[in-house]
């Protein structure tokens, strides 16, 4: 599959609800959650929602941030 670009607001589209992909963005690349049955819905414990780029909120994250490393990348995340 080849990765694409999304910027903030085409990533959003990818919020988990309403039978939509789940994606969020770490460090420039957007993860894919979908199967994680820890998003379902697009939520991940109350904290995080996807369709977003969790750069920022992940440093306060009670695990690592590695542990995306094992969701697929789909793509980038560009201005």
């Amino acid at each position: 599959m080849e990765q694409q670009i999304f910027t903030r607001e085409s990533l959003s589209q990818f919020d988990g609800k309403d039978g939509r992909k789940a994606y969020v963005a770490y460090q420039g690349n957007v993860y894919d959650v979908t199967d994680s049955v820890l998003w379902e819905y697009g939520d991940h414990q109350g904290e995080h929602s996807a369709g977003a780029d969790l750069t920022a909120e992940l440093d306060d994250a009670p695990h690592f941030p590695d542990e995306l490393e094992a969701f697929p990348v789909v793509g980038s995340l560009g201005e």
